[in-house]
């Protein structure tokens, strides 16, 4: 596999008359999405009104990107790899797995790529990062971990893909396997790939793997079928056994509770917390959103119990006029 994705990669930078299946064909399906957030985006304070990033052509009127930066959006453009742009609306919104399902108002040049086996990847195994249909915009790079990633909103992945080296513009930028086929789709770069305790900057990449199961349910209805997750509206950090908090969302559940920044949640239900893994995993398997979630914390020397009524995330940030 190396093999085929080095002379991918030769291709991209030797001079060559396109053809099936050719470098500039893969890199085609890469577009530039532009999203504009409304004027009272909660996400706003966090990820900025305007948003720039990358997204993959996956059918002649979808496209695949990372969700925060379409979401609670009011205009969303997408440009094709001959430079043409059209609108597109928020067809699909995942707070599991972070993706983001674009419907494009025109269709656009490009061949979708396909979905691949994301599952099978391992380290050591390289790939390519593409940024932008330019030739410029393709990167080689190799996995170098596949382990969960626990993010600070309330997020985590099982087995996320790392990669080496870093990529800048990772937002949204698909992972492309050597066959030319979708691997995963840029999350965010990280200080330590390479596995806890390492200093391999590198990036985070959503696995295809988990749309496979979702996207018929993102392009009926939105969102994916069954109860949503409960949501406290927290952002948390992990420091030496501690779960500390970092911030609460505005006017959420939490915030609405009494938490507050650098509070430390010690238990869950009357269970210990000492990781953001164990944080989540005990609130997720309270029930659905909605739920009571009682929290036991330490602010300074007080120790207070607090109950969270849960809610469905998707409650919580504005609804987009593009849906």
């Amino acid at each position: 596999m190396r093999a085929c994705l080095i002379t991918f990669v030769l291709a991209l930078v030797a001079p060559a008359a396109p053809a099936a299946d050719s470098p500039e064909e893969t890199l085609s399906a890469v577009v530039g999405i532009s999203a504009k957030a409304l004027p009272n985006a909660r996400s706003a304070a966090t990820l900025g009104a305007e948003r720039h990033g990358a997204g993959a052509l996956i059918g002649q009127d979808y496209v695949l990107t990372i969700g925060y930066l379409v979401i609670e959006s009011e205009a969303i453009e997408v440009t094709g790899a001959d430079g043409k742009v059209v609108p597109a609306t928020l067809a699909g919104y995942d707070h599991v797995s972070g993706f983001g399902l674009l419907k494009l108002a025109a269709p656009l040049a490009g061949k979708p790529l396909a979905l691949g086996d994301s599952s099978g990847i391992v380290e050591r195994e390289p790939a390519l990062v593409a940024t932008s249909s330019e030739r410029e915009g393709a990167s080689l790079v190799y996995v170098v971990s596949r382990r969960p990633f626990t993010g600070s909103w309330e997020y985590r992945l099982d087995s996320a893909i790392f990669t080496y080296p870093p990529v800048d513009a990772w937002s949204g930028a698909p992972l492309i396997g050597a066959h030319g086929e979708l691997l995963g789709i840029g999350s965010l770069v990280v200080a330590d790939a390479g596995g806890d305790g390492t200093q391999n900057p590198g990036n985070v990449f959503v696995p295809v793997e988990l749309l496979k199961p979702i996207l018929a349910d993102l392009k009926k209805s939105g969102r994916r079928s069954g109860p949503a997750r409960p949501w406290l509206g927290v952002n948390a950090d992990e420091v030496h056994g501690r779960v500390f908090v970092s911030r609460v969302s505005p006017e959420g559940p939490a915030e609405r509770a009494g938490l507050r920044r650098d509070d430390i949640v010690l238990a869950v239900g009357g269970e210990e917390v000492t990781t953001l893994a164990d944080f989540y995993r005990l609130i997720w398997s309270r029930g659905p959103a909605g739920v009571e979630v009682p929290l036991r914390v330490l602010h300074g020397v007080q120790l207070r119990d607090v109950s969270v009524r849960s809610v469905d995330r998707v409650e919580y940030f504005r609804p987009s006029q593009l849906h």
